[in-house]
């Protein structure tokens, strides 16, 4: 069943904790089939056997305090009943923001979105059941110049992890754009020539943004946010007649020299 994990957050700039929460969309019907975590904010999820679970910020204090609180993570088999416990907790006077999910030889891997040491950057946990997670120390992906490297998807087909995350405005290109970048080891990484992946068209307001993936009969589609990041959003789809393998794949292409970009923390 084809289903979008999605957050709620009225107010734009001035969005108050309170009054987010999760849903979840039949991609098929439109019906929302789930309304749950009041209080939280940037949404992913991952789907294991007959089990959903969904990560999502606390957000709930937002708007009275300045600081976001922990991922909390949600399972359900029916979705109509949910547990609900903390997966991972910032770090000192740290912010946590997106967080994605995938799978590898070692268990489960999530990529966190973090304020530290760059507004924006991304860091790895790892856990063994998708309840315990333990982060990886020494790496942070800041780009290739220590820049904003915000809302992190993270893919693992072997023998390469995929990120696409949203890349800081730069000269000749409209407002926040996707980047995509490929690593054999989570430290040393390789930035895709064709990048930007996604860029917003005149329609789609400055930001391409929040990319999330889906393989289905053989094609792969792409999620993603339009707007201007302060008052209005939405979410389109984009289609790559292939598989998702082949998606990446061509983003790298043979013969080629990429740009490489070390996460390595000293």
């Amino acid at each position: 069943r084809l289903l979008l994990v999605a957050n709620y957050r009225p107010g734009g700039a001035n969005a108050k904790g309170k009054d987010a929460y999760l849903y979840i969309d039949d991609l098929v019907t439109g019906e929302e089939v789930a309304r749950f975590g009041k209080g939280h904010t940037f949404v992913s999820a991952y789907v294991r056997g007959p089990e959903l679970h969904v990560f999502a910020l606390d957000f709930s204090d937002f708007g009275e305090t300045i600081r976001s609180k922990s991922i909390t993570h949600f399972v359900t088999r029916d979705l109509k009943q949910w547990t609900e416990e903390t997966a991972l907790e910032p770090t000192g006077d740290e912010s946590l923001f997106n967080t994605s999910v995938c799978r590898d030889e070692k268990g489960y891997l999530m990529a966190y979105e973090s304020n530290k040491p760059v507004q924006f950057c991304f860091k790895f946990a790892r856990s063994e059941d998708l309840k315990t997670w333990t982060k990886i120390p020494g790496i942070v992906y800041t780009g290739e110049h220590k820049e904003y490297s915000a809302c992190p998807m993270i893919r693992y087909l072997r023998p390469y992890y995929y990120v696409i995350y949203l890349h800081a405005k730069i000269k000749g290109h409209n407002g926040w754009i996707s980047y995509m970048a490929r690593s054999k080891d989570l430290t040393n990484w390789e930035l895709s020539p064709y990048n930007p992946v996604l860029e917003a068209t005149p329609d789609e307001g400055k930001n391409n943004s929040d990319v999330d993936i889906l393989e289905y009969k053989g094609r792969t589609y792409l999620y993603y946010g339009i707007g201007d990041q302060q008052t209005w959003s939405t979410i389109r789809v984009a289609m790559y007649d292939g598989t998702m393998r082949k998606f990446y794949e061509s983003y790298f292409p043979k013969g080629r020299k990429f740009i490489e970009v070390s996460a390595k923390q000293n």
